[in-house]
């Protein structure tokens, strides 16, 4: 009987361990269920950003008998979404060159070619640098947007002299 009651008791104490320890995880479990919450800002700031950039304008063959030669290039305009621009173009760097009466300079430096550069058509009303009233003005869709230039060589120049020349435009976008 000694067995029996050893036995039992031992039943008894784990039982009673078991209970106990089954008690204090649910207990345990409970106390951790409480939550709180709180919030915070976030925010960001899309700054306007644009560039310009263009392909040569070539004009190729000019006869000082023949006709006006008309050509047209592109600018390419990338502006962040939504955000207004406008391109001027410079007189060029022929010295005594204006937006009105732009210059060509022959390569040997004493013999200048007039030119003429417009946003609508050749011929046009000259595209003027920035500030001017006739400028290409646009809104920026995040994507490059293609400008037509229009270049005008005119007719009538007979004392140009036979070799190659150039000038340097330079594009500026104001946004």
């Amino acid at each position: 009987m000694k067995t029996q009651t050893n036995f039992q008791q031992r039943s008894f104490k784990l039982a009673v361990l078991s209970a106990f320890a089954l008690g204090t995880a649910i207990v345990s479990g409970s106390s951790a269920a409480a939550t709180a919450t709180g919030t915070f800002a976030v925010s960001a700031t899309v700054t306007a950003s644009c560039t310009v950039t263009g392909t040569p304008l070539a004009f190729g063959a000019f006869s000082t008998s023949g006709g006006n030669v008309d050509v047209s290039n592109s600018l390419s305009a990338t502006c962040t979404n939504g955000s207004g621009y406008t391109i001027g173009l410079s007189a060029g760097t022929t010295a005594g060159a204006t937006v009105g009466a732009r210059k060509m300079i022959h390569s040997g430096g004493i013999s200048t070619l007039n030119y003429s550069l417009s946003t609508v058509s050749a011929g046009g009303t000259n595209w003027d640098d920035t500030g001017g009233a006739n400028v290409a003005a646009g809104t920026g869709n995040g994507a490059a947007q293609n400008i037509s230039v229009f270049g005008r060589i005119p007719s009538g120049q007979t004392s140009a002299l036979a070799g190659t020349y150039s000038d340097t435009i330079t594009a500026t976008i104001t946004f």
